[in-house]
């Protein structure tokens, strides 16, 4: 049975990587996190695809194959370069800019594109959640809009792969994976924006984005407005994932590249300038594994040139709120493992926790990020030396303001389209793509992500474990004997209160019973 089996596995085929097989892929956004494993990954999986075009922006002083040998240094492309250097023959860097007309790609290149290109993956976003409306439009919307006037062209696309988020529709207490409208029509804000100076469109900007958390939910509610409105024009699919973190598998486990998110936040926890967080540990944390949105991506521009309809596609590239790890079990279980693994740095010993509520959250903000922050860059003046740590919280605070819209509310996402893809595939493309999110090992994935942070974000090697404990032990030490003589100075300054009012409340009550007492001596009394 065994045998069987097994020799029944190896007769079958991956269906996606032959037919990925001769194609030419179009893609935006190639130098970012998501986009950098993209390429890996149908590099590696997709062995016989014909060609690989990345739009990039020019960089003063280099050429495009100057920009292609820096790409390649990066080290999740190490294992298919040793299998086979001659695989970057296939990667090909086309100078160019969404913010520029005709995205900035000169005629000939142009014309090569719309000759050959059949597979087109828009990963290219601004994805600040913290910028005005101006630079968010004109990437996100008008951007994309220039690439779908672009694709209009080409003569034999059969997939244009939309990478939007979960959180397009922020006031929708469900996302279903079918198209929503925007606010306002897209059309309309983008000559708004030619036309408004930026004082005019900050006054503007909360009506327009009519309880929506920022600027970058808003810009892609527009986008997909706008592409829902090439319906029956191009063979479109709207991806949506949800909070894209490390890798579980691939190309290397843990790796990241970024701080935004989660990322961010650890390494502030880690670092111990983070030491409160207003969330709901209860709620579900909604991430999803870069590997895993990627296959998902992969297999439905696959699917999407399969598909006989005309309409738009959408796929929620997400997990199940079931099988998710709520905020609470996962940022215990990653202050469980970074104190097995801590970084070599630490500002101070890293005990920090999350607040359900809020108004306790902002009074931990206040006692343990902003009046130590104080006293610091206060001694480094002392010292002579640049004071920095009040700036860091500044950022800090920033950062956890957007980021807790997003942690106390519970999201439901619908995935019904991304879970029959997946049990759709054989048994060789499930293996080779595996989007599969039903179960995921936390405990595991967590333990990778604090190892990647650590190696790919930080720079430190394992080597570095031993001398990072011991210092975690000395902030330790130094964190329990600041803690007790801070209670130790509470309790006498309560002591030295209470004594002095007892000593007080003596005077007070002999001093009444002294006049009480003078009063009765002199008082005359009628017999």
């Amino acid at each position: 049975m065994k045998g069987t089996a097994l020799d029944e596995v190896n007769s079958e085929r991956s269906e996606i990587a032959s037919w990925y097989a001769g194609k030419n892929v179009l893609i935006t956004g190639a130098t970012g996190f998501m986009g950098k494993v993209l390429v890996e990954k149908l590099l590696r999986s997709c062995p016989h695809i014909k060609g690989l075009y990345l739009i990039v922006r020019p960089k003063k002083g280099l050429t495009a194959e100057a920009r292609k040998h820096q790409y390649f240094k990066c080290v999740i492309f190490h294992k298919i370069l040793d299998a086979n250097p001659d695989i970057v023959n296939k990667v090909h860097v086309i100078k160019g800019d969404l913010l520029e007309d005709d995205l900035g790609i000169n005629v000939d290149e142009s014309k090569h594109l719309i000759t050959n290109i059949e597979i087109i993956f828009h990963c290219a976003a601004n994805v600040r959640f913290d910028q005005p409306l101006r630079p968010m439009v004109e990437m996100n919307v008008v951007g994309t809009l220039k690439l779908l006037k672009l694709a209009e062209k080409m003569e034999n696309l059969k997939s244009f792969a939309y990478v939007s988020t979960t959180y397009c529709q922020c006031n929708e207490s469900v996302l279903e994976e079918h198209a929503y409208p925007a606010p306002q029509d897209p059309y309309e804000i983008i000559e708004m924006i030619k036309n408004l100076n930026d004082q005019s469109l900050a006054e503007i900007t909360p009506t327009l984005l009519n309880g929506l958390p920022n600027t970058y939910a808003y810009s892609k509610a527009l986008t997909e407005d706008l592409i829902n409105r090439y319906e029956k024009k191009l063979p479109i699919v709207v991806v949506r994932p949800s909070i894209v973190t490390a890798a579980m598998e691939e190309p290397l486990p843990g790796w990241i590249e970024g701080v935004n998110g989660p990322t961010g936040l650890m390494i502030g926890a880690a670092r111990g300038v983070i030491r409160s967080m207003h969330c709901n540990p209860d709620y579900a944390s909604t991430v999803i594994p870069v590997d895993k949105a990627i296959n998902g991506m992969i297999v439905a521009a696959y699917n999407r040139a399969h598909s006989e309809t005309d309409c738009i596609e959408f796929s929620n590239l997400c997990g199940s709120n079931k099988g998710l790890i709520s905020w609470g079990e996962s940022i215990e279980t990653g202050k469980r493992l970074f104190y097995q693994t801590p970084l070599s740095l630490a500002l101070w010993y890293p005990d920090g926790s999350i607040k359900k509520n809020y108004y306790l959250h902002l009074i931990c903000v206040i006692f343990f990020h902003y009046l130590p922050a104080y006293i610091i860059d206060f001694l480094l003046l002392l010292f002579a030396r640049k004071p920095f740590l009040v700036k860091v919280q500044n950022k800090i605070s920033t950062g956890l303001k957007l980021l807790q819209y997003y942690t106390t509310k519970d999201w439901t996402f619908k995935n019904d389209n991304f879970r029959q893809q997946y049990n759709e595939l054989n048994r060789i493309d499930q293996h080779i793509f595996n989007m599969d999110v039903t179960y995921i090992n936390w405990e595991q994935y967590i333990r990778d992500y604090i190892r990647g942070v650590r190696t790919y974000i930080m720079g430190e090697s394992e080597a570095s474990i031993p001398y990072a404990k011991k210092n975690l032990r000395r902030l330790y030490i130094l964190d329990r004997l600041t803690t007790y003589g801070f209670y130790a100075i509470i309790f006498w300054l309560l002591w030295t209160y209470v004594d002095t009012w007892i000593e007080r409340s003596d005077e007070i009550i002999q001093n009444a019973l002294q006049k009480i007492y003078f009063t009765y001596q002199n008082k005359t009394f009628d017999l």
